[in-house]
């Protein structure tokens, strides 16, 4: 099989690929390291490899299920791939580990993938029937499910979460009424339930805003977004690259004020002024692409970086 012509992209196509490339400009550092800080299926993954056959890969993911997945696609490009089983705010102890320092360019295209959300036995759609809500990205740690968060949670903490997470208007009514309907213990259950509660919105199932925030909590999503911001950020070489990728409005908050934090400290320069979205054409092929907005910036000299 070569390169491109793999068979998962039927079930995941990646969105602002040419984008990503642009802002990444890999080839202004031939030969140089680029990490995918969520490598999911390896979509932007394989597009960069191939749009740039001298560059490294380090990929990184938190989920070992679907590093599965992007070890078969990225297999063709052979051992320009390294793939590793963690969090990208684990980036500084990743590079160290792999011998590695100063990537020319870092992606974070943060959130949950098609493959997870497909996968019903995983809990992370609505559609996921009969199965327990369980949402972690690893689930072979210990880390509480979304199962257990909505059968344990105050109603006011639940509340919070949905409000701030979701941006679920009715927050309230919806903690309310999973409290009352305890114990849950399927994802059917749990749609049912948030459905009779919470504000409808056009081309979307009334639970979608619940489920996205109950995943974002269960993962610490944010806690890890701001931490692996602050670290890609210091670890990329000088004229490197991150290119953030996010779909959701609290993610973006963390990006413009990571960004703004760092080019008032003199670290780079910041690279998207207003986010870029997806052309009208990429949303009719891909409706995912319909919320993902990108920003970027690029690193200042070391000496910019040590001075401030």
């Amino acid at each position: 099989m070569a390169p491109g012509s793999d068979d998962l992209s039927h079930v995941h196509e990646p969105v602002l690929v040419q984008e990503v490339l642009a802002f990444l400009a890999l080839e202004r550092s031939p030969g140089g390291l680029v990490v995918d800080g969520t490598v999911g299926a390896g979509g932007h993954a394989a597009a960069i490899l191939r749009a740039h056959p001298d560059v490294r890969l380090l990929g990184i993911d938190r989920d070992p299920a679907i590093l599965t997945h992007a070890a078969q696609r990225l297999a063709p490009f052979g051992d320009r791939v390294r793939l590793v089983h963690r969090s990208y705010a684990e980036l500084a102890e990743v590079l160290a580990e792999a011998g590695e320092s100063a990537p020319a360019g870092v992606l974070l295209d943060v959130g949950v993938s098609s493959l997870q959300l497909d996968d019903p036995s995983r809990g992370f759609s609505f559609r996921g029937g009969e199965h327990a809500p369980d949402m972690r990205f690893d689930s072979s740690s210990s880390d509480a499910t979304a199962g257990e968060l909505i059968n344990h949670a105050s109603e006011r903490n639940l509340a919070r979460i949905l409000f701030e997470l979701g941006d679920e208007p009715r927050a309230r009514s919806v903690a309310r009424a999973i409290v009352a309907a305890r114990p849950i213990t399927t994802v059917a259950q749990l749609r049912e339930v948030v459905a009779r509660s919470a504000l409808r919105v056009r081309r979307h199932d009334p639970a979608t805003r619940t489920f996205q925030a109950l995943r974002i909590a269960v993962n610490d999503e944010l806690g890890h977004m701001e931490r692996g911001l602050d670290v890609a950020l210091r670890q990329l070489a000088t004229g490197g690259r991150l290119v953030v990728l996010c779909f959701q409005s609290a993610e973006e908050r963390l990006v413009k004020t990571a960004f703004r934090e760092a080019a008032r400290e003199r670290r780079g320069r910041i690279l998207t002024k207003k986010p870029v979205r997806a052309t009208s054409e990429e949303v009719r092929r891909n409706p995912r692409a319909r919320p993902a907005r990108l920003r970027a910036f690029e690193a200042g000299s070391n000496e910019e970086r040590e001075g401030s």
